[in-house]
C-alpha cells in the first residue's frame, strides 16, 4: 500500500487503484467505496460505475490526453495522472491543461513512479496529492513540497510570474 500526501500532509487513502477492469471485475467493484479506474475502463464501463454507490475516478497514462474526458471532468472527482517511469513528465502537461484550460477544481493525484525529487515540480503544475513510491521517505517527501521559497515562472497554483509579485 503506498503513502498518500494530500493538500500538504500524509493522509490515509480511501481509494483503490484498479489498472485492469473488465466485464466481470466490474460487478466486482460494487463492494469497493472509491475506485480510480484507467481511461479505457472509463470510457467503456463509466455508465455502469456511476450507478453503483462507489465513488469512481480515472487515472490517464502519461500517453493519454485530458480532451479524452473533456466531458466528463466537472463530474470526475479525481484525476491521477500515471507515471509510468520517474523520466517519462509528459503527466505535467495534463496536470497543468486540467487546472488552467478545462478549470478543474478537484484532486489531481501523481500515481506510478512518483520521486520526491518530482513533488515540487509537480505541485506547481496543479497536482495536489502524491501516491509516493515505497522505497521513499514520506517525511522527506512532506518537505519536498517546500524546497523552495519562490519561483521566476508563473504556475499552476500561482498565475504572475516572480517580476509581476514585487
Amino acid at each position: 500500500m503506498g503513502r498518500l500526501i494530500k493538500d500538504g500532509e500524509m493522509v490515509k487513502d480511501y481509494w483503490t487503484v484498479l489498472y485492469d477492469i473488465n466485464d466481470a471485475e466490474t460487478q466486482n467493484t460494487k463492494d469497493k467505496k472509491n475506485i480510480i479506474v484507467p481511461l479505457q475502463s472509463w470510457n467503456r464501463f463509466h455508465n455502469e460505475l456511476k450507478t453503483s454507490t462507489n465513488q469512481v475516478a480515472v487515472w490517464l497514462d502519461s500517453n493519454e490526453f485530458t480532451n479524452q474526458i473533456i466531458g466528463d471532468v466537472n463530474e470526475i472527482p479525481l484525476i491521477a495522472l500515471n507515471f509510468p517511469v520517474f523520466t517519462d513528465g509528459r503527466s505535467y502537461s495534463n496536470a497543468r491543461e486540467l487546472r488552467l484550460e478545462l478549470h478543474y477544481s478537484g484532486e489531481i493525484r501523481a500515481i506510478g513512479d512518483v520521486l520526491r525529487d518530482q513533488i515540487f515540480y509537480m505541485s506547481r503544475c496543479g497536482f495536489n496529492s502524491f501516491l509516493i513510491r515505497e522505497d521513499q521517505d514520506s517525511a522527506s517527501c512532506l518537505k519536498a513540497l517546500n524546497d523552495f521559497q519562490s519561483s521566476y515562472q508563473s504556475t499552476a497554483v500561482d498565475k504572475n510570474p516572480l517580476f509581476r509579485r514585487r
